[in-house]
């Protein structure tokens, strides 16, 4: 079955953490999180969870590039963007349509756009 990719886009203006959302109301917070818990909830049920989590903001991100004689780190993100992944879900599904119905319910759960990409899978 394929694998496909749930990427949680976020405006790189803000860098939402876990902490930041302590700023939200907390009935707000708390129903978003339920929603997201039972979305989670929905997958595990159906057997198509397989990972997913949340991504620190950009400018924590360290750009790592060992193709030369020397390593090198350079900290920030290895492109600077409008938009950046903030959280990820990985699901297996049997195809495109399915994976499109869950991320509606994400983006119903979260109130965010969700972005939908199949995995790529060896050749046969």
């Amino acid at each position: 079955m394929p694998q496909y990719f749930l990427t949680v886009p976020h405006g790189s203006e803000e860098e939402p953490t876990m902490e930041s959302m302590q700023d939200i109301d907390p009935a707000e917070l708390q129903a978003m999180m339920d929603a997201v818990g039972a979305f989670n909830s929905g997958l595990e049920q159906a057997g198509a969870f397989v990972s997913a989590g949340g991504l620190q903001p950009p400018s924590t991100a360290v750009t790592v590039d060992a193709t030369g004689d020397v390593p090198v780190r350079v900290p920030g993100p290895f492109v600077t963007a409008a938009e950046y992944v903030g959280g990820f879900w990985i699901i297996d599904v049997p195809d495109q349509e399915q994976a499109l119905g869950w991320a509606e319910q994400a983006s119903a759960a979260l109130g965010s756009r969700i972005e939908v990409r199949a995995l790529q899978e060896a050749p046969e």
